[in-house]
C-alpha cells in the first residue's frame, strides 16, 4: 500500500535523508507536499525528482524564484506560514524536519487534523509538549519520534505496558569536547564544535550535542512522549553510539536497541511503521567494535543538562527562554565562523 507524505525541512540533514530512503522504496511513498525556509534550488530540484504537488518556501519573498524553478512542472508553489500549515495536512504521513521553533504551528495543524507524525523536531515538542500530547489524544494522530534516542526508546516500549516502565536511558555520545577540561573548551572553535565524533548532522544539532544542550532538550521530550517525570529519565554517556537508548522495566529487565549511528535507521522505522524497510545503514559489527564503555554525565562542564533537567517540569515560557538563549549562541557562533572564513 502506497503512503502519501508531506516533508517539513525537506532540505535539511533529516530532510535529504527521508528523500533518501523514498528514492530506495518508490513504490510504497509519493511524496506530495516538500517545503523549505530558503533554500530555493534545492526545494526545486526534490520537487521535480518526487514529482510532488506543491512546494512551499518559508520565505515569501523567496516565492518568485520557486514559481520560476518550478514553471511547467505540474508541482504548485506556495509561501508562507498559512502554505507551511497547507502542506501539514496534506498527506497520511508527515515528517517534520523544520529546525527550531518554526516548526511549531505545522506540526500543530498537522496533529490537530489526526495525521500521522514523524518527528524530528526537538523545540515544538520541548516548548509545547503537554499542547501537542493532548491535541493528538483528541484527534487521534500519531506522533513517531525520529530522534534516535527516543525512537530507540519507542522500540524498546512496543509490546509492553507503561506501567511496567521503571525507567528510561537517553544514551549520549559525549560529543567533541567529552573529554576535554573547561580549560580546552574555552579554546575551541566552532569547527571543533560541529566535528561530531559519530554522527553525521546538521550544523545545529551538532553545537548542541557539543554543550550537549540537546540531550537536556530530549530529556524534556522523553518527558512528554513517554510520560514519565523528569527524575525517572536517565543520561548516560556512551562513547561509540552502538546503544541508542535504554528501557529499564518493574521487574528488573533492562531492553536497548542497538545500531549503526546512521539517522537512515530510525527515519526508516517511523517512514514504514508498523512495518520496516530496508536501509542502506551500515551493519552492526559488534565484534570489530569489540567495546561498549559507559560514563556519567558530567553536569560541570556541561550545565545544560542541569538546567532543562530542572526546566522539564517549568512553565512553557521558561523552557522557551532556554531554548531562545541557545539559539542565540549558536547564532554567534555561525557569525564568528563566517568571519574566519572571510
Amino acid at each position: 500500500m502506497t503512503r502519501t507524505l508531506s516533508i517539513l525541512g525537506a532540505t535539511g540533514s533529516i530532510g535529504t535523508s527521508t528523500l533518501d530512503l523514498v528514492a530506495l522504496h518508490p513504490e510504497r511513498f509519493e511524496v506530495i507536499a516538500l517545503t523549505a525556509a530558503s533554500q530555493v534550488d534545492a526545494l526545486a530540484n526534490a520537487a521535480r525528482r518526487t514529482s510532488a504537488r506543491l512546494a512551499v518556501i518559508a520565505d515569501p519573498a523567496l516565492l518568485p524564484v520557486l514559481q520560476e524553478r518550478l514553471a511547467g512542472t505540474g508541482c504548485r508553489a506556495a509561501g508562507g506560514a498559512e502554505a507551511l500549515k497547507e502542506a501539514a495536512v496534506s498527506a497520511d504521513l508527515i515528517v517534520a524536519a523544520i529546525v527550531g521553533c518554526a516548526g511549531l504551528e505545522p506540526v500543530m495543524a498537522a496533529i490537530e487534523s489526526g495525521r500521522t507524525v514523524a518527528l524530528a523536531n526537538k523545540e515544538a515538542l520541548v516548548t509545547a509538549g503537554a499542547i501537542m500530547i493532548d491535541a493528538a489524544v483528541r484527534s487521534g494522530a500519531s506522533i513517531l519520534p525520529i530522534d534516535s534516542e527516543h525512537n530507540a526508546i519507542f522500540q524498546c516500549i512496543a509490546g509492553n505496558r507503561s506501567q511496567d516502565v521503571s525507567k528510561l536511558i537517553l544514551t549520549a555520545s559525549g560529543g567533541p569536547f567529552r573529554q576535554k577540561s573547561l580549560a580546552e573548551m574555552e579554546a575551541m572553535t566552532p569547527e571543533q564544535a560541529i566535528a561530531h565524533p559519530n554522527w553525521s548532522m546538521g550544523a545545529k544539532i551538532s553545537v548542541d550535542s557539543a554543550t550537549m544542550m540537546n540531550k537536556g532538550l530530549e530529556l524534556i521530550e522523553a518527558h512528554h512522549l513517554f510520560g514519565l517525570p523528569s527524575n525517572r529519565i536517565d543520561i548516560l554517556v556512551h562513547p561509540q553510539s552502538v546503544i541508542h537508548s535504554m528501557v529499564e522495566f518493574v521487574d528488573g529487565s533492562v531492553l536497548a536497541q542497538l545500531g549503526s549511528p546512521d539517522m537512515r535507521i530510525p527515519i526508516a522505522h517511523a517512514l514504514a511503521w508498523p512495518e520496516r524497510i530496508a536501509t542502506p545503514a551500515a551493519r552492526l559489527d559488534l565484534v570489530s567494535i569489540s567495546t561498549l564503555t559507559f560514563e556519567e554525565p558530567d553536569a560541570g562542564r556541561f550545565p545544560a543538562l542541569r538546567l532543562l533537567s530542572a526546566t522539564a517540569v517549568s512553565p512553557p515560557r521558561s523552557v522557551a527562554e532556554v531554548i531562545d538563549i541557545d539559539r542565540e549562541t549558536r547564532d554567534t557562533l555561525r557569525q564568528l565562523m563566517i568571519a574566519l572564513a572571510a
